[in-house]
C-alpha cells in the first residue's frame, strides 16, 4: 500500500527533537479496498480504495454495481494506487493511517486555494514599475509585445489571470504523528487546499 486519500483537519505544532515545527493535522475517512489489479488480469499490480461514506443516489449506477460486487457500501471517492504488496490485501479490507510509520517522507498531493483573478505582481511575484505621480506603470504588466517576427504574443507569457485552484504537489514531508484510533496523521509543513479539503498522501518507498 503506498497511497491515502485524507481530509485536512487544520495546522498546528509539535516539539520535534527539542524544535517547534509547524504540523498539518489530516483525517483518512473510511478507506476500504474496493478493487484489486494484478499483472495477470490487468497488466500491472495496483489496488482501488473507496474513501468517505455517500448516499447510494449520489453515485451511478455502474459505480454502484462496482462497489456491491466487492460488498463495500457506497464512496464518493475512489482511487487507484499502483502497489506490489496488492496480493497481501483482500476485498473490502479497511486501510488506517498506520501504513504509514512515524518519521517517514511522502508526497502530498491536493488542489490549491484559488485565489479568483490577480495581477501579475500577485499572481508571478513582478516588481512592478516606478511609483512616482505620473508615471502611469505601477503595478502593470509592462511590454509584452515583439518586434515584427513573431508578430505575437508568446504563449506561456506571464499575465494576469486566474490564480490558484490547481493541482500541487508537495514533496519529501515527514510524518510527524499518528493516531490509528482517531485515524489522524500529522505531517511537516504545509499541504495544499483549503481546510475540509482532501488530498492524496502518497509513499515514497514503493516508488
Amino acid at each position: 500500500m503506498i497511497g491515502l486519500i485524507a481530509k485536512k483537519i487544520g495546522m498546528s505544532k509539535m516539539f520535534l527533537d527539542g524544535l517547534a515545527v509547524a504540523v498539518t493535522i489530516l483525517e483518512s475517512e473510511s478507506a476500504v479496498v474496493t478493487q484489486i489489479k494484478t499483472k495477470e488480469s490487468d497488466g500491472y499490480n495496483a489496488i482501488q480504495v473507496g474513501f468517505v461514506d455517500t448516499k447510494e443516489n449520489r453515485i451511478t449506477k455502474a459505480q454502484l454495481g462496482h462497489l456491491k460486487k466487492a460488498n463495500v457500501s457506497p464512496k464518493k471517492y475512489l482511487k487507484e494506487f499502483k502497489s506490489n504488496v496488492a496480493n497481501d490485501l483482500s476485498l473490502g479490507q479497511e486501510i488506517y493511517v498506520d501504513i504509514f510509520n512515524v518519521g517517514d517522507e511522502i508526497d502530498v498531493v491536493g488542489i490549491s486555494k484559488g485565489k479568483g483573478f490577480a495581477g501579475v505582481m500577485k499572481r508571478h511575484n513582478f516588481a512592478g514599475g516606478p511609483g512616482g505621480h505620473g508615471s502611469m506603470f505601477n503595478r502593470r504588466v509592462g511590454s509584452i509585445g515583439n518586434r515584427e517576427w513573431p508578430g505575437r504574443v508568446i504563449k506561456g507569457k506571464k499575465m494576469p489571470g486566474h490564480m490558484g485552484n490547481e493541482k500541487v504537489t508537495i514533496k519529501n514531508l515527514k510524518v510527524a504523528f499518528i493516531d490509528k484510533e482517531k485515524n489522524i496523521i500529522a505531517v511537516t509543513g504545509a499541504v495544499p487546499g483549503s481546510k475540509g479539503s482532501y488530498v492524496t498522501l502518497l509513499s515514497k518507498k514503493e516508488k
